[in-house]
């Protein structure tokens, strides 16, 4: 080999070298520790293809109220006693009629005895005031049978375009939650520089390490001092 070619080697050698030194120095970086991923949960969802209303039939109860028209009695000016009392009036003023003195008194309490006997045979026979008529509402429990729907049947298409059937208790819109599960939202991110160790947040994997620049880690648009 001539001295041309050698000189040619070591002159790319010595500049590859140069080279890596000038990167390895201008651009240090920072050894990730740990990434801790920060979670949140989530819902899965499928879009609704199809769905169809399960029925069966049960027997229940239910309360049917209507209107009706009640005949009653207006009261009477004594209650149940207007015979009785209208009675001893008359008798005790008929009796008062006959005779006089103590004849005419007795006359007047035999009267009075005899028409209020009278009277409370007649209320005794008797069935109350003046009729009228009142509309009321009256209710009452009934038990039939009755086609009720106790869910759907649920085509649908997952996040991966498969399809598959699931039953749900409501009728869906235009997607049903299918579960939940964890996104991850960032990282917890501990790093170690020169004997120097900390921390930060970051949105994205930081990978096995990151760049330092002017003594501050630097990551997209954020960035973290060394600490001690």
């Amino acid at each position: 080999m001539n001295k041309t070619v050698l000189g040619v080697l070591a002159g790319m050698l010595v500049g590859g070298g140069a080279i890596a030194a000038y990167q390895a120095f201008s651009t240090p970086y920072a050894e990730v520790v740990s990434a801790v991923p920060i979670t949140e949960r989530e819902p899965i969802y499928g879009e609704v293809i199809s769905s169809t209303a399960v029925t069966e039939m049960r027997t229940g109860k239910r309360e049917v109220c209507e209107e009706v028209a009640v005949e009653k009695r207006k009261p009477e000016r004594f209650g149940d006693k207007d015979g009785m009392v209208v009675g001893a009036v008359v008798g005790g003023l008929l009796g008062n009629q006959v005779g006089g003195g103590s004849g005419k008194k007795l006359a007047t309490v035999a009267g009075a005895v005899g028409g209020a006997y009278a009277g409370r045979e007649i209320d005794r026979r008797h069935e109350g005031g003046q009729k009228y008529t009142e509309m009321e509402t009256v209710c009452q429990t009934v038990t039939e049978p009755r086609e009720e729907v106790i869910g759907y049947d649920v085509q649908y298409r997952g996040e991966d375009g498969t399809v598959a059937t699931t039953r749900v208790d409501r009728k869906p819109g235009a997607r049903i939650q299918l579960g939940e599960r964890d996104r991850i939202v960032g990282y917890d991110v501990t790093w170690r520089y020169e004997g120097q160790t900390g921390s930060l947040r970051m949105d994205r994997d930081p990978g096995d390490r990151l760049p330092i620049k002017d003594g501050v880690i630097q990551v997209a648009g954020q960035a973290a001092p060394p600490q001690g």
